[in-house]
């Protein structure tokens, strides 16, 4: 099949030198994917600063595009600055703006109150230095009050001064073809590309996605279920199920794929194999 437009792949900054050295590995093995770039998340409240500039110097020596992640939580406008100035000076041209998750604890927001207030502000200070991707929510964010208000969140992100929008990953095509149908309606015309998530633990998948508020689908648990606890049957089927759903995604117009790897190769480098194979 026609491969999607851009290939990217987020990675979290690791909390050893091991874990340093097998994220060095798993670059090197999606490298051969071509990636339009690499995402670096960034810890709630920015506790994972200094392990997230370095992932993100450590990108920029090797040659590739990078976008680290800026969250709101405990930043302020100085510190954000800061950081602008220092992704700069390293010639990175984009980010991924987010409001983020208040760390447990933390009990003020910091300068910024939502994304948009976040997106605005690094329009007013770098004007068009910086692609910027914010956060898109096909199965609505948790947070919000109903569909139609986080539809106009979205849209108050992009109006801010937006480029692109990664989605919160999710198991059901037409839930990120309706939003992006929903969007375009009123007068969004930014892409909205498909974050995906690799299948290949179980248990650790349910946690994640009853956090974010994505809906794994009724058939995609029976099938798991029915793996048990045989490791590599649960991610071969994750390959062909996640796949399977990619294709339609590609068919339909998807712009791309962003793929959230957990600092993995081999789950995400099985979907992009398999997607040439039929269903």
């Amino acid at each position: 099949m026609k491969m999607p437009g851009t290939i990217s792949f987020e990675f979290f900054p690791p909390n050893t030198p091991t874990g340093v050295e097998k994220l060095r590995d798993v670059r090197r093995a999606l490298s051969r994917f071509d990636p339009a770039f690499y995402s670096v998340t960034y810890g709630a409240g920015g506790v994972t600063r200094d392990k997230t500039l370095s992932t993100v110097g450590e990108i920029v020596e090797e040659g590739r595009v990078v976008a680290p992640h800026v969250s709101c939580v405990g930043a302020s406008r100085e510190s954000v600055r800061e950081l602008l100035a220092l992704y700069r000076g390293h010639g990175i041209r984009r980010l991924v703006l987010l409001r983020g998750d208040l760390p447990s604890g933390m009990r003020a927001g910091g300068e910024f109150r939502y994304a948009s207030d976040l997106v605005s502000f690094v329009r007013a200070e770098t004007g068009d230095w910086f692609h910027i991707e914010v956060a898109a929510y096909p199965e609505m964010h948790p947070q919000a009050r109903s569909p139609h208000d986080d539809l106009q969140a979205f849209a108050t992100k992009i109006r801010a001064g937006a480029d692109s929008a990664i989605t919160q990953y999710f198991f059901n095509a037409d839930a990120y073809l309706r939003f992006r149908d929903q969007a375009a309606r009123i007068g969004i015309d930014v892409p909205i590309v498909p974050g995906i998530m690799p299948i290949s633990n179980f248990s650790q998948l349910a946690r994640f996605s009853d956090a974010c508020g994505a809906e794994i689908p009724r058939w995609i648990r029976l099938e798991l279920a029915a793996c048990g606890d045989d490791i590599e049957a649960i991610r071969a089927f994750g390959a062909r199920a996640v796949a399977s759903m990619c294709r339609r995604l590609v068919a339909e117009g998807a712009p791309g794929l962003h793929f959230y790897t957990l600092n993995q190769s081999g789950p995400t480098s099985a979907i992009l194999e398999a997607l040439d194979a039929p269903d």
